[in-house]
């Protein structure tokens, strides 16, 4: 078995990390400072120097194989690289979330007049977008409970519904919004739903507030909206009447390869602070890295990163091959495991670092939020857990006795 990267993914792979070390990651603290005085939600002009300068690396829309040539497999290895800044480096190089998964949806779905009016800006970087499926008073992680409804009327359909932690709303360059809801009341349970391109200056959606996650506030948001009576031209439903639950699921899969590596990444970096702080500090006479405990902390690290690693690119190998339904357990598994093993590997770090890990010093406290959300966004843990199980309980063993 050839597990080495391929010319183009190595080759890749380095601009990505020159890319990091010389603009991205030396950006990190003109970036937070821009955000201290200026307020959460703004928009930090050396992002758009970053944009620039990946452009001209070649560095940009790497996640969508049309354009980069890239497959899953090659592309994953440069999502973990982003992952060690995973605020900043996926927008510099224009494969951030939910851009991503609602370029892949147009690419998709859109008509040719939809994507010259949303994709183009959006492969362009010229504009944002999110995503509202999620409601407040449902269990959004099945995606027919939703209650939001789209009702013809007309040449426009009426939209009535509240969507909460709406991922990119806060940020003004936020221009258009993938929504979905329900047409058919009366139509089979996955053929009820549909998603419709709502502008973000449509009359009758309001953003009501930004939503924390642990504290934090993204310069992107997480936002609650409500939809009143909000109309829009039938021209903006995306596919056909009852296609909203068939694009959520397509929407989806190469979506989670993306998370999985980032918070590889996360975890990488993650790894090297707590080698870094294990070397350099001293407690009872000894640095840290000379108790045992603390080098089971980096042996266990190093193992959980790997055994990941090679799980989510196995994944990513099995779209390329078969498509993400025919890599559906794959991944569901690699949603569970990934984000809970940074979750794991970062709080080791946080208490190799005591105090300062917990604090704004180190990049280790927003990491850990960030992982542990991912274990509830694109799906609960227990939803892909289930849906592990159901597929296991269908294969035929060897053998059982």
């Amino acid at each position: 078995m050839d597990l080495s990267l391929s010319p183009r993914a190595a080759e890749t792979g380095e601009k990505m990390w020159d890319f990091m070390r010389t603009h991205v990651l030396p950006a990190e603290r003109e970036w937070t400072s821009y955000l201290r005085e200026h307020g959460p939600h703004e928009h930090p002009p050396v992002m758009e120097e970053l944009k620039r300068e990946a452009r001209s690396r070649g560095l940009w829309n790497l996640f969508l194989p049309r354009v980069s040539g890239l497959s899953n497999v090659e592309y994953a290895t440069v999502a973990e690289i982003s992952g060690w800044s995973p605020v900043i480096a996926p927008e510099a190089i224009n494969c951030q979330a939910p851009d991503t998964g609602n370029m892949e949806t147009m690419e998709l779905f859109a008509t040719p007049a939809q994507r010259a009016q949303w994709l183009e800006p959006l492969l362009a970087g010229e504009i944002r977008s999110a995503f509202a499926m999620t409601e407040p008073a449902v269990a959004s992680s099945d995606a027919t409970n939703i209650t939001t409804t789209i009702t013809r009327d007309g040449d426009e359909y009426v939209i009535n519904g509240r969507k909460w932690f709406i991922t990119g709303a806060a940020d003004e360059r936020c221009s258009i919004f993938i929504v979905m809801g329900k047409t058919d009341l009366e139509a089979e349970t996955h053929r009820q739903q549909s998603m419709v391109l709502v502008p973000r200056d449509t009359p009758g959606m309001t953003i009501e507030r930004h939503l924390p996650i642990f504290g934090y506030q993204d310069q992107h948001g997480h936002s609650e909206i409500v939809l009143e009576d909000v109309r829009v031209p039938v021209t903006n439903l995306l596919a056909e009447e009852g296609d909203g639950f068939v694009i959520s699921q397509a929407r989806l899969g190469p979506g989670r390869i993306h998370h999985a590596m980032r918070a590889i990444g996360m975890a990488e970096r993650a790894l090297a602070l707590m080698v870094d702080r294990a070397k350099s500090r001293v407690a009872f006479g000894q640095h840290l890295a000379d108790f045992a405990n603390v080098q089971d902390l980096i042996a266990q690290s190093r193992i959980d990163i790997d055994q990941a690693r090679l799980h989510v690119l196995d994944a990513a190998w099995k779209i390329d091959q078969h498509g993400a339904r025919g890599a559906r357990s794959e991944i569901a598994a690699i949603k569970v495991s990934a984000p809970a093993m940074a979750t794991q590997v970062i709080d080791r770090a946080i208490e190799v670092f005591g105090g300062a890990g917990v604090s704004d010093d180190t990049p280790l406290a927003y990491f850990y939020a960030w992982a542990r959300v991912l274990r509830i966004v694109d799906g609960p843990d227990a939803v892909h857990r289930r849906t592990i199980a159901r597929m296991e309980m269908k294969r035929t063993p060897p053998y059982v006795g």
